[in-house]
């Protein structure tokens, strides 16, 4: 289905399936290139191609290590216990995407709070579209200095090749910002603090982020399948009527992918519940699948990996403060997560 361009991404069709009232406010209007078809879809996301393939992204290797230790020394120097995602698991993507983006970090309570608001289903629409708007002034204001000087950031690239050009429109460009620099730091942290919270349970599991080379290169596709965070389905919506098995799907109905089951198929996956770091192959969908395969994930996979490795082995006794039931786990959201994590250390 994720591969079948008789199923739709594009939200403003009918029978395509809101998540809630926050997501049915989006429905309206032009969004950004991951809720359009081909062929528009096709020519936007080829834009941003060349900044994530797999050379670009470990370019940064050097940075996303630099800034991980000194999260770290600064979450060691700290009070105990502390909450493993506001001092390690959101700022470390928060920083990465910003220097990626051009984006000043500093302003990072401004933007992590309006992607909070624009993606917590149980919020209003009138609270995501003012989110969204607070965030497109703010990005429009940047990507129009970009005019007056230009930068050698994601955005001063994007201004300068594809705006100026007249291949990109400045609301398109606006949107694709914002699409980046959301994605790009929540999903991301996501991962990083469901990662955190599965391996001190399962000492067995984190020895092989501690070994001095590192985890299999398998290990991080194995939680990524295993903790899926894209837990409310990927959507589509049927532009023909669709037969699958015994099933017919009719032309505008609403259809859910639910990578997080499909992750644990055991046709695909032998013993699918059991914790394999070095399974292959690992075809997951934790990332999607076809041409709307997340853009990012290189960035994602490679950001995982050093946050985990990073972490157990400058705090290898780490442990969660609080049990693992009272952990305050984010469920009105396209991304599951948790909220607070709370760590301690010897």
């Amino acid at each position: 289905m994720l591969a079948d361009r008789r199923f739709s991404v594009d939200a403003t069709r009918p029978g395509y399936p809101a998540r809630g009232p926050a997501s049915r406010a989006r429905r309206t209007g032009r969004g950004s290139f991951i809720t359009m078809d081909a062929p528009e879809h096709t020519r936007l996301r080829r834009m941003l191609i060349s900044e994530f393939t797999v050379r670009r992204v470990e370019a940064l290797r050097p940075a996303i290590e630099r800034t991980a230790a000194e999260l770290l020394d600064e979450l060691a120097a700290g009070p105990q216990p502390a909450d493993l995602v506001r001092r390690y698991a959101l700022p470390l993507p928060s920083i990465v995407i910003s220097a990626l983006l051009g984006v000043p970090y500093e302003d990072h309570a401004f933007f992590e709070d309006r992607a909070r608001a624009m993606l917590d289903d149980s919020a209003g629409g009138e609270v995501d579209r003012a989110a969204t708007a607070e965030l497109a002034r703010y990005l429009g204001t940047l990507l129009h200095r970009r005019d007056i000087r230009r930068t050698g950031d994601l955005l001063g690239r994007l201004n300068a090749e594809q705006v100026e050009t007249g291949a990109l429109s400045r609301s398109d460009a606006v949107a694709t910002a914002i699409l980046l620099l959301i994605t790009g730091h929540e999903t991301t942290a996501d991962q990083i603090a469901l990662s955190t919270a599965f391996l001190p349970d399962n000492p067995g599991h984190a020895e092989p982020f501690r070994h001095p080379d590192g985890p299999p290169a398998t290990a991080v596709d194995e939680l990524l399948r295993l903790l899926t965070i894209t837990h409310t389905g990927r959507r589509r919506v049927a532009t023909a009527d669709v037969r699958h098995g015994d099933v017919t799907i009719r032309a505008g109905d609403g259809v859910l992918a639910a990578a997080d089951i499909a992750n644990r198929d055991p046709d695909h996956f032998p013993d699918p519940d059991a914790v394999d770091l070095g399974r292959s192959p690992n075809h997951h969908l934790a990332f999607g699948h076809g041409e709307h395969l997340c853009l990012g994930h290189h960035l994602a996979r490679l950001e995982l990996r050093i946050a985990l490795t990073a972490l157990l082995r400058r705090l290898p006794r780490l442990r969660l403060a609080v049990p693992t039931g009272e952990l305050p786990f984010r469920h009105a959201h396209p991304s599951y997560g948790i909220d607070r994590l709370p760590v301690a250390w010897d």
